[in-house]
């Protein structure tokens, strides 16, 4: 299967993974011959890239990181929670947590167990789902993302658990925010932007009175927009004063924010968000927790095609451990030409040749 741009499908592309909404249920299954109608649907639900079936790629195959089932789960937890914050009365709604701290902090567990046992680089463009509020899909990814960086980093089981509690909660004040604001496309005025940024300390407010929800998590909520130069909000910390899990929290929400289709913006392909990472090292962000998040997600995801610094054209057609930006290459051109017979290249190996371009509109070319 390759990755291909939505902008770039054509009728008669047939979908190799399907289309599901943020339930499970599919919307379009995986085999369709696609029309032009399905195709400005596609584009108008915001889904950025998707799979599709190629003779000389059928082998090559892609793998959520979690498991539909905890995945689904998590969704509802999240969806549940946040809706019950937003209903309630007043934000010290304490009960709301403590009748689902468990809840959570289970399903945080079950994500964990299932990012362990997944030995290859993190890709969440696996598989394709559309979105009724990004907020969720957003808390649950920058968890994923945050238990894999954490796991890299070598933490200890129960701080994951902290971590990923602070995770999957870490934006629960924009429940705040009116969603006018939050989904507006165009440019935030200062006064809208100011709204945004209170809700690190509404979600502090909300979570750190309540019994059953570890500090920790709250200064998640907290801190996760703070930078090491002091840029960030709300209260301008410098690298010392942050804590070690919001430095972890903010590369992994920075990432899935960019990386994630936006009303204001599509998605960025993964090498791509993390050049805006590797842009703030040092100044922004932890270097060293950087370079751990690289070797956490799938920085060229299988069915990418690439170019090569020899002039190679193939597709990325599996990952390799520890080294997500060196992975195999099916090699579909050379010189020019089209290649009679296929051949992979291990780029772990062929250590003089880098990729120099992706690209996400050559599907049926070589």
């Amino acid at each position: 299967m390759r990755l291909l741009s939505t902008f770039s499908l054509k009728p008669g592309h047939e979908l190799a993974k399907p289309i599901h909404n943020e339930k499970g249920k599919v919307l379009i299954h995986s085999g369709v011959s696609l029309t032009l109608k399905m195709i400005e649907r596609l584009n108008d639900m915001g889904i950025t890239y998707v799979y599709i079936e190629d003779e000389v790629t059928d082998d090559i195959v892609t793998e959520f990181p979690i498991t539909d089932q905890v995945r689904n789960q998590a969704i509802h937890r999240i969806t549940d929670t946040f809706d019950k914050v937003k209903s309630s009365n007043t934000l010290q709604d304490s009960f709301i947590f403590d009748r689902t701290g468990e809840k959570m902090k289970e399903v945080v567990r079950k994500i964990l167990s299932d990012i362990q046992r997944h030995d290859r680089a993190i890709s969440l463009l696996s598989d394709v789902f559309t979105y009724d509020d990004y907020i969720f899909t957003h808390s649950l990814n920058v968890t994923i993302y945050t238990l894999a960086l954490g796991t890299e980093l070598g933490l200890h089981p129960k701080k994951l658990e902290e971590l990923g509690f602070g995770a999957i909660l870490h934006d629960v004040g924009k429940v705040q925010v009116p969603r006018e604001v939050l989904f507006k496309p165009g440019s935030l005025s200062d006064d809208e932007f100011e709204l945004i940024k209170e809700h690190s300390e509404a979600g502090f407010n909300m979570l750190r009175s309540v019994p059953s929800v570890p500090l920790v998590a709250a200064h998640c909520a907290f801190q996760h927009h703070e930078r090491l130069d002091g840029s960030g909000y709300p209260r301008g910390l410098c690298d010392k004063d942050i804590h070690y899990y919001a430095k972890i929290l903010a590369i992994a929400d920075v990432f899935d924010a960019v990386t994630s289709n936006r009303v204001y913006r599509r998605a960025m392909l993964p090498h791509e968000g993390l050049e805006i990472l590797y842009a703030g090292a040092g100044t922004k962000f932890d270097l060293h927790m950087i370079q751990a998040f690289r070797r956490s997600v799938a920085v060229y995801p299988n069915g990418l095609s690439v170019r090569l610094s020899d002039g190679r054209k193939g597709i990325v057609s599996r990952q390799n451990s520890n080294i997500s930006d060196r992975p195999h290459v099916r090699i579909l051109e050379e010189n020019g030409q089209s290649v009679h017979s296929y051949y992979e290249l291990d780029l772990s190996k062929a250590l003089n040749i880098v990729i120099t371009e992706c690209d996400t509109t050559l599907a049926g070319k070589t």
